[in-house]
């Protein structure tokens, strides 16, 4: 018989870790927001290309491995904006590829832009029998696998569930705030022996600028994630100079219980078109004993040229922009 639980397994060296945080996680969060919210669809002006891999715990066997790529662009005519997210999270024995596409609508206010945006796709989920280690289970020879629990698959199988999201998003020339919720219908993912529940979480975000100086701008923000059974927080400073370079740093956690990691950020324009940045998380959690940190990186392409005909809306200049 099928039992319905809610579970995001990372199983290696025999042990099972289990947690409900099931949306990627992302140090450089603050230039990649089309990922989360589809209400960010448009707000970089023109085609933007975004690209991000992470490698999470380093040196860990079985440790997540993140790739992700959005593109968005607005569409003057219907004053809105269009995206499409592309995401494969691999966490031990489970894998996520997600494809979805997002529209928002934004009313042009006195002081900045205001959108609400809504998100659709598919997500293949895939639960990898041959890589789970359970305590009472019997692994004598290579492929031969007894988990000693009837639920658990002994194969790879894989099965497809339609997701949604939506999130509104405001900004203005120092000044931005997004929210956004995921999986708006908790879909769950039927496999042969049991099934996986997709739980609903709230992002929210926020974030300034102001000027130090002629060259220095510094930009402080904040994320915070929660499935409201569990919440996780991160604050970011990070400064730029002459619009070209930039270097900050994050902190993830709030109290004892959920205090992950610090991380080192760097990025730069390498062009009018293109920009990039790095993060490196320095980890404070147990996982420290058994892992070198993680890596992050993430490139930008932006045309930085007008799309199609129809009237362009006011032009609030991101204080992301690298």
């Amino acid at each position: 018989m099928k039992q319905s639980i809610t579970v995001f397994c990372l199983l290696f060296f025999g042990i099972g870790w289990v947690s409900a945080q099931q949306p990627a996680q992302y140090t450089l969060y603050m230039f990649n927001q089309m990922n989360y919210n589809p209400g960010y669809a448009g707000f970089d002006n023109s085609i933007s290309l975004t690209g991000v891999y992470r490698k999470q715990w380093a040196g860990l066997e079985g440790s997540p491995t993140t790739q992700a790529l959005n593109v968005n662009l607005p569409i003057n005519y219907t004053s809105g904006g269009f995206g499409l997210m592309l995401e494969n999270d691999i966490l031990g024995a489970e894998q996520h590829t997600s494809v979805m596409a997002a529209y928002n609508y934004q009313l042009y206010l006195e002081n900045g832009i205001l959108s609400m945006g809504i998100a659709g796709g598919i997500v293949q989920k895939s639960l990898d029998g041959q890589a789970i280690r359970t305590p009472d289970g019997i692994y004598t020879e290579p492929g031969s696998i007894d988990h000693q629990d009837p639920i658990l698959p002994l194969n790879k199988e894989s099965t497809s569930v339609s997701t949604f999201s939506a999130g509104v998003y405001y900004e203005s020339e120092a000044f931005e705030a997004g929210f956004a919720v995921h999986n708006l219908t908790e879909p769950e993912a039927d496999f042969s022996t049991i099934n996986l529940s997709t739980v609903r979480h709230y992002i929210l975000n926020v974030g300034t600028s102001f000027e130090i100086g002629r060259n220095v701008l510094l930009m402080p923000s904040a994320l915070v994630r929660s499935d409201v059974t569990q919440t996780q927080a991160e604050v970011s400073l990070l400064a730029r100079f002459n619009e070209r370079f930039l270097a900050g740093t994050s902190f993830r956690g709030y109290n004892a219980n959920s205090i992950d990691a610090v991380s080192i950020i760097a990025g730069f324009k390498l062009g009018e078109n293109i920009s990039m940045a790095y993060a490196y998380d320095v980890t404070l959690s147990g996982i420290s004993a058994v892992s070198n940190g993680t890596h992050e990186i993430m490139v930008n392409y932006n045309l930085n040229k007008p799309i199609g005909k129809g009237k362009p809306p006011k032009i609030i200049y991101n204080p992301r922009s690298l």
